[in-house]
């Protein structure tokens, strides 16, 4: 009985936590510090064909850590992740929506199908799991939502216009959701990194148009394709920014008392919010138009053929 009441008395001091892809990349490492920090009860998520790389990493639930299958766009899924926390611990005390996917296309290779699924993942399924863990969280008057976003949710490049368009969705759902929330004292938190020193890069997907365009040396696109692709690869290796940096500075920010909306927290995404915070629109454009790779040859194809076989 001494066992259980002291057991009892630990998870009401530790404040339950739920992120979402946390099998790998920056939700990965934000749950390994979450764990090394020793104040949370953890519960990682991910999708059952990711699991087995919490056994890679040697993460085995335990009195302060669980581990659950969670494909984040099945909402029958978050409520049943959502009513065991709830029934066990009293709710989630902060929830990181990590999971997110990302979908290489111009707007005309694009289709309605990677479109939606980049909305569902990035943008519906996080509010979802919002919307299922606001009610504790209003009874206890406490909670933290961090939203992982992304320098493509303020400012759009091309190729990515549906990813972007997901992350400015979830970044003015989350700008609404802080006014909402301030009468029961809920932080919500904008987590906006810039490139990341990782292979993440290349988890990004293609439409299938986007895939032949890329091929196709005679496609409108190619050098559209050829130029971003290499410039995304160099940014993502050659920056110092790396998910367990990033993670400290996100256990930092949920030791803040009153956290900001917008923690701009890679030296990229600080410079990019300044240029466009500090220039006109059209020359901030006009400069990053100019910088972006080969540009020149971009449009002069002369067949301009499009999403033809190589």
């Amino acid at each position: 009985m001494f066992f259980k009441k002291n057991q009892l008395k630990e998870r009401k001091k530790r404040k339950v936590v739920l992120v979402t892809g946390a099998s790998s990349g920056l939700g990965l490492a934000i749950a390994k510090q979450l764990i090394l920090d020793d104040l949370y009860f953890v519960v990682m998520t991910s999708r059952s064909t990711s699991s087995v790389r919490f056994d890679d990493e040697f993460i085995l639930k335990n009195k302060n850590i669980w581990i659950r299958e969670l494909d984040i766009i099945d909402h029958s899924q978050i409520t049943e992740v959502i009513d065991e926390i709830n029934s066990a611990h009293g709710g989630v005390d902060i929830l990181i929506n990590n999971a997110g996917i990302s979908e290489r296309s111009t707007v005309e290779d694009s289709d309605d199908s990677g479109r939606q699924r980049q909305l569902d993942v990035n943008y519906l399924a996080p509010l979802e799991l919002i919307a299922q863990t606001l009610p504790t969280m209003r009874k206890k008057k406490y909670g933290r939502i961090i939203n992982i976003s992304s320098a493509g949710g303020f400012m759009a490049m091309p190729t990515m216009s549906a990813y972007s368009a997901s992350k400015f969705a979830l970044e003015a759902a989350s700008e609404s959701l802080w006014y909402e929330m301030k009468p029961w004292g809920i932080n919500i938190t904008l987590i906006i990194p810039g490139f990341i020193n990782s292979l993440g890069y290349l988890n990004t997907t293609d439409s299938i148009n986007s895939k032949l365009s890329s091929r196709n040396s005679k496609s409108a696109y190619y050098e559209h394709y050829r130029g971003m692709r290499a410039l995304v690869a160099r940014s993502m290796v050659g920056t110092r920014a790396t998910n367990q940096g990033i993670a400290f500075k996100i256990s930092k920010v949920l030791c803040c008392k009153n956290p900001p909306l917008r923690v701009y927290i890679t030296f990229e995404a600080q410079l990019f919010y300044w240029m466009r915070k500090l220039m006109p629109p059209g020359l901030y454009h006009y400069i990053l138009y100019i910088f972006l790779p080969n540009i020149k040859a971009w449009g002069k194809n002369k067949y301009q053929t499009n999403n033809s076989k190589p």
